[in-house]
């Protein structure tokens, strides 16, 4: 046999060096997607769409060049665990995770996936945990995603959402437009919020300085909201801080409900509370995290390690406000805070 004549021979039994890299390296990648939101729920949507845009800018159309599996939690962690580990059995080349609680399950998944295969190799696995993207995370050091902001040090890199001291700047904020306000609820699901240190103890010291008796209020489900905006809507002084997190963003209609009943004003932490009825909001502009994740992304799949990502801090920041929801609360917005706003809904 010729050497031409066994070169072909190998080819088509699939055992050619140069033939396979090449059929490895032109393979669909293969994405997981965790959202802690509701699959109904159209903000969700509507940064998975600016996510998917960014992916097809950079090359990742899914269908085409990429594989892209979702699962939706809807506010539930023990949903959210399931599914997760869902996603890693489909073995992904890249994970990402929606909020602190997908990833903590995509990370207690990896590791879990990788400890039992290095146990079924005895100890000879040479194997790495899927890697993982986060976006919509607050405090990914203290929840234990990574080493430090600057150098992840293992499967885990991201975007980081609103940094804790900001829970001041909401505590100022409610101030300016509600200046009566003499006590504050910080609003959160301990469940879905187990960050919620990194914000209360800026929100303590702050309103502590401000004069203010602050209040921890963590919530469970729906019947705590009511019994807390209730016994609040009892006191003229009272107002409202909703904690980033995905249990209260779930809860946003009942909230602004119940806050027009009892004229409580309350401040939230992203704009689309204030789109659906909300007073007013400061903070990041969501679908440009999901758009830096998929940089991330693309990074990860051309050869890039998450502990060589560092952690981004969030830079663009946004105030929105309700000028109906203000009026229908008996308040009266100071021009300067209106000028100041990025967008004013009349």
């Amino acid at each position: 046999m010729n050497r031409r004549a066994f070169a072909a021979l190998l080819t088509g039994a699939g055992l050619h060096p140069l033939a396979a890299r090449a059929q490895q390296n032109n393979r669909m990648r293969r994405i997981g997607v965790l959202h802690s939101f509701a699959e109904t729920d159209a903000e969700a949507q509507s940064w998975d769409t600016a996510f998917r845009a960014r992916l097809d800018e950079l090359g990742w159309v899914d269908g085409r060049t990429v594989r892209i599996d979702y699962r939706w939690g809807a506010g539930n962690v023990e949903r959210m665990q399931l599914f997760a580990r869902e996603l890693v059995r489909l073995a992904p080349d890249v994970l990402l995770g929606v909020t602190t609680p997908a990833t903590a399950a995509l990370q207690h998944e990896t590791h879990a996936a990788l400890a039992s295969e290095a146990s079924s190799q005895r100890g000879n696995s040479t194997a790495r945990a899927i890697p993982i993207v986060f976006a919509i995370v607050s405090d990914p050091v203290g929840s234990g995603f990574v080493a430090s902001l600057a150098k992840p040090g293992g499967n885990i890199t991201g975007f980081i959402d609103i940094e804790g001291s900001l829970s001041g700047k909401w505590l100022q904020l409610l101030r300016e437009v509600a200046p009566r306000v003499s006590r504050v609820a910080f609003m959160f699901n301990p469940q879905t919020a187990p960050f919620a240190r990194y914000y209360l103890d800026t929100f303590l010291s702050s309103a502590s300085a401000m004069g203010i008796a602050p209040v921890e209020a963590p919530v469970r489900g729906a019947f705590d909201v009511e019994a807390v905006m209730t016994e609040l809507g009892r006191d003229p002084g009272a107002g409202v801080i909703i904690m980033p997190d995905t249990a209260m963003a779930g809860h946003r209609d009942l909230i602004h409900s119940l806050a027009a009943r009892d004229r409580v004003p309350v401040v939230y932490p992203f704009r689309f509370f204030v789109i659906d009825g909300g007073l007013m909001s400061y903070g990041v502009v969501l679908s440009d995290l999901l758009r830096q994740a998929a940089t991330y992304i693309d990074r990860i799949l051309r050869g890039a390690k998450p502990a060589d990502l560092p952690v981004q801090l969030p830079i663009k920041f946004e105030l929105v406000l309700n000028l109906k929801t203000a009026r229908a609360l008996g308040l009266e917005v100071p021009p300067t805070l209106i000028a100041h706003a990025d967008e004013v809904i009349e």
